[in-house]
């Protein structure tokens, strides 16, 4: 709390949330709309359809006019979800070349994603997460309890984590903020 004394001897109270001070942000994100998967492709090379790269580009650009810039994108290295991760750095202004594709993304389970988090360098304090449901809403229920069900094609949830490092992060140590999908603006 700040007290304020101004000229005519009022003092004013400022008070100010102590947890913004020291806080992560995580937006988790699920894969646009993909077609399915051929013999040639299997589920691992399936593509954005068209309606998922209309998802992608109009989510991303929800994030920008909220002013998301992420420090930090990791994804899994699964074509659906790579693609969504680099059309959100297109207008996030966040460089593809430097989003980090991770393979316990799209193979690993809920807990392995709080490891990943937890291995994250305090350096960062907003990450993206790009990936596949049921994993994405199984981790977005341990990271914020009860959290979300299950998670919409493109949709993104950011979680506000009070804590001063990654490591620090616990099954429901997170806040849900906001979730925001497609559908919800047709």
């Amino acid at each position: 709390m700040i007290l304020e004394n101004h000229a005519n001897d009022e003092v004013h109270i400022i008070s100010i949330e102590v947890n913004q001070l020291h806080m992560k942000t995580i937006y988790v994100v699920r894969h646009a709309k993909a077609g399915l998967g051929s013999a040639h492709t299997g589920d691992f090379g399936r593509r954005l359809n068209e309606a998922g790269l209309k998802a992608a580009h109009f989510m991303a650009e929800l994030l920008e006019e909220r002013g998301v810039v992420p420090e930090l994108v990791l994804s899994s290295p699964a074509e659906r979800a790579i693609s969504t991760a680099e059309i959100f750095c297109d207008i996030l202004r966040y460089p593809k070349e430097r989003i980090e594709k991770r393979m316990e993304i799209y193979e690993g389970g809920a807990g392995r994603l709080l490891t990943i988090l937890q291995e994250i360098a305090d350096t960062s304090k907003t990450v993206m997460l790009f990936g596949h449901n049921p994993t994405m809403g199984s981790f977005l229920n341990l990271l914020a309890e009860g959290a979300i069900v299950s998670l919409a094609t493109c949709g993104v949830v950011r979680i506000d984590l009070a804590v001063d490092s990654w490591r620090e992060v616990r099954p429901g140590s997170g806040k849900l903020i906001w979730y925001e999908f497609p559908k919800k603006y047709q």
